[in-house]
């Protein structure tokens, strides 16, 4: 299966649009890195269908599709509402209880048992994603807060409540999360989106479990609250990666800084090392209709020159009627950014009292030579992935090969910017280990005779140590 490759990668939501295998291989085919697995929706044994679905294509095709789970969190709701529909209007006093009973037009249910205790006088109150606005009057901090409606409208059953003015005081993780998070550890993912995310203790508890457990899958920060944008350098270093989740983001601290918000994100995760992936609306249209608008190509070219490892969709695969195309015009338009703009080759101030300091300092120079040198790829070798994310993070411009016998290893690094990764356990001595890799490459196509490659390896062989050597040679 040929297959197509950019540097920014793409994660797909998968639903019932995409959850065939057939489905599945055609949209690897088009270009989609990952597979998410969205765990607000559907059964384990739905989930676990994709999980070997996906396995198998990477079995038959020689593939390292890799699988997100995307836990739910502690989403806030309305609960069910009489006649599936009731009306609020502007200026209209009304109750919103904490009991989970059936909403009427002047009494709201929320399932969220905290909300009273959460908010004060003043607060504001969405519903809907923004689409309706309430104002706190007064709170008994046990049940029952007294609003007012700023915009009213329909409000229908189970839609979303967004507190951006209120500390919530429900735990990132709820216990379906808790539960969902063994699910996904029992069938080994590869990586774990933790949701509304807020503070640096949020990141070592869902930490703390994979370890318990004896995984090694990676965590993703979902940055959608005001309090993780306080937050975010300790998240950041305590996180493996970061996505931008631009829905409730942009509820919660008003859509106009998101742009901004998304920028600072992406810079802050790159100077880390951290992959960070982009999320929500990247071409929300396709869902039905078969071409992207002109502002949402311009905003998938945009995430990429910010520099985004990775751009996600949601609604676009999952329930869509043009996954594959939209797959297809995502790919086409990153290919094109990657190919006219000025996106490649970063420098960084390394930190001099960093325990990799030397390491970091040697990646980074085999970046530099193999732009000095138009090197045609960089060539590393690990078992723990820590080179190639260093190599991203300097985003080359020469393609970047990485070498490991760590099988799992190269499924994770899938979503990291420009890796490609190869399997590779017949680690000798340095200078046979380099030949071997370059016949392997010029084998398979990757390079050919007369290109410059730089190579980083650890010294001795096989060794469990950090990069400490780079050599360039000539295929």
């Amino acid at each position: 299966m040929e297959i197509s490759f950019n540097n920014t990668k793409i994660l797909a939501t998968v639903g019932p649009a995409s959850n065939s295998f057939e489905r599945l291989q055609a949209l690897v085919k088009e270009g989609v890195n990952a597979f998410r697995l969205n765990f607000s929706h559907g059964e384990y044994s739905e989930h676990l269908e994709v999980i070997n679905r996906v396995r198998d294509i990477n079995r038959q095709f020689n593939t390292s599709i890799c699988l997100v789970q995307d836990l739910q969190g502690p989403k806030i709701r309305l609960g069910d509402v009489v006649g599936g529909g009731v009306e609020i209007k502007e200026g209209q006093r009304i109750q919103l209880v904490c009991d989970g009973s059936v909403s009427t037009q002047n009494r709201l249910s929320t399932i969220y048992e905290g909300l009273a205790n959460d908010v004060n006088p003043g607060d504001m109150i969405l519903l809907d994603d923004g689409k309706l606005e309430l104002k706190v009057i007064s709170t008994d901090k046990h049940m029952t807060v007294e609003a007012e409606v700023v915009y009213g409208g329909i409000v229908k059953p189970r839609k979303g409540i967004n507190l951006p003015d209120s500390n919530v005081s429900a735990p990132s993780m709820t216990e379906k999360d808790i539960q969902d998070l063994h699910f996904g550890l029992d069938n080994d993912v590869e990586w774990v989106a933790l949701s509304f995310v807020r503070r640096l203790e949020d990141i070592n508890e869902i930490k703390r479990i994979i370890k318990e457990r004896g995984k090694d899958t990676r965590v993703i920060a979902k940055i959608e609250k005001p309090e993780a944008i306080t937050n975010i350098d300790e998240i950041i270093a305590a996180t493996d990666a970061i996505m931008v989740a631009r829905g409730d983001l942009g509820v919660e601290v008003g859509m106009e800084k998101v742009p901004m918000i998304q920028k600072m994100l992406v810079e802050k995760s790159n100077k880390a090392g951290k992959p960070v992936i982009v999320a929500t609306q990247m071409m929300e249209s396709m869902i039905v209709n078969p071409r992207p608008t002109r502002a949402e190509t311009n905003d998938v070219a945009n995430a990429v020159i910010d520099g985004a490892d990775c751009l996600m969709l949601s609604a676009e695969t999952a329930v869509g009627a043009y996954p594959i195309e939209t797959i297809r015009s995502m790919s086409l338009t990153i290919r094109m950014v990657e190919t006219n703009a000025d996106i490649f080759n970063k420098s960084y101030v390394l930190n001099p009292h960093s325990n990799t300091f030397y390491n970091d300092s040697l990646v980074a120079s085999a970046c530099y030579l193999a732009r000095d040198t138009n090197a045609h790829a960089i060539i590393g070798m690990t078992k723990s992935g820590y080179t190639a994310f260093q190599l991203a993070k300097h985003r080359p411009k020469s393609n970047v090969f990485i070498f490991t016998e760590n099988e799992r290893l190269l499924t994770t690094l899938n979503l990291v910017w420009g890796v490609r990764g190869f399997y590779y356990n017949k680690f000798e001595s340095t200078d046979a280990t380099i030949t071997d890799i370059k016949e392997t490459l010029l084998e398979a196509g990757f390079i050919k005779k007369g290109d410059v490659f730089i190579n980083t390896a650890s010294m001795p062989m096989g060794e469990q140590k950090r990069t400490n050597m780079i050599k360039l040679s000539i295929a």
